[in-house]
């Protein structure tokens, strides 16, 4: 069989990366929009209209639409679905530097036209709601919020190299074993930082944000650049040296 075109695998990318963000995101905007006008807690902070609820819904959308992907494109482009991902990949030696901007290129592309559908199909309430933008809450400060995407991100790394990227895990189970790690995270630190984990998932809707008269969150942006690549890196270098194998003279 022939392998499969750079382009193909990076419209791949794109179509993944687009259905992540179209109901990852899109989740929170509906969630906020069912929220609307609810009351808060004056003197808690922590509280920003969402319970504990709608950030269980949240996690389980993404994580449907993980796994949904990861089943549909995981045999043609890896399901990479983020920059982070590609990058520790590619560190370790598992994906070609030739093919590295062509797979970040599409993300970013993907993220971007979800948010920019999420507006046209429910207009600019939707760019009210922040479009499910990432962003410190309050009481965070910058260098928590990194550490946060930080650590976030290293369990769904941990997961991705045990569940996909070894050889030896057992078949057919990564989407399930990635979809519910990243709903996980988003349960428990979605409150904190949004829980992007994911560049180009933050990128979408900073940019539709922008563009569109929106919040200007643009300054946040390196947290959910570096903290998740970071993340990605250090766990894919633990998984390798926790699971090296040497022979025994």
């Amino acid at each position: 069989m022939s392998e499969i075109s750079l382009f193909k695998r990076s419209i791949a990318e794109l179509i993944g990366t687009y259905v992540l963000v179209f109901l990852g995101t899109g989740s929170v905007v509906t969630a906020v929009l069912l929220v609307q006008g609810a009351s808060r807690i004056p003197e808690n902070t922590f509280n920003v209209g969402l319970n504990i609820e709608a950030w269980f819904a949240i996690g389980i959308a993404f994580a449907i639409a993980i796994i949904a992907m990861i089943y549909a494109f995981g045999h043609i482009s890896g399901t990479h679905i983020n920059p982070a991902v590609s990058i520790a990949l590619w560190a370790t030696g598992r994906f070609p530097a030739k093919d590295m901007m062509g797979y970040i290129v599409a993300q970013l592309i993907g993220a971007s036209l979800a948010s920019f559908t999420i507006v046209a199909i429910l207009g600019s309430r939707a760019v009210d709601t922040g479009l499910g933008a990432t962003a410190m809450f309050d009481g965070v400060s910058y260098s928590q919020a990194m550490l946060c995407e930080a650590v976030a991100t290293f369990f769904l790394m941990l997961t991705i190299m045990g569940s996909s990227v070894d050889k030896r895990a057992p078949a057919g189970f990564a989407g399930l074993a990635i979809g519910l790690v990243v709903a996980a995270d988003i349960i428990v630190v979605g409150n904190i930082t949004g829980s992007s984990l994911n560049p180009a998932r933050t990128f979408g809707p900073y940019l539709a944000d922008f563009m569109l008269g929106g919040t200007n969150f643009w300054w946040q942006f390196p947290i959910y650049i570096i903290g998740p690549i970071v993340g990605a890196l250090v766990a894919a270098f633990v998984y390798d040296y926790v699971t090296e194998l040497k022979s025994c003279e």
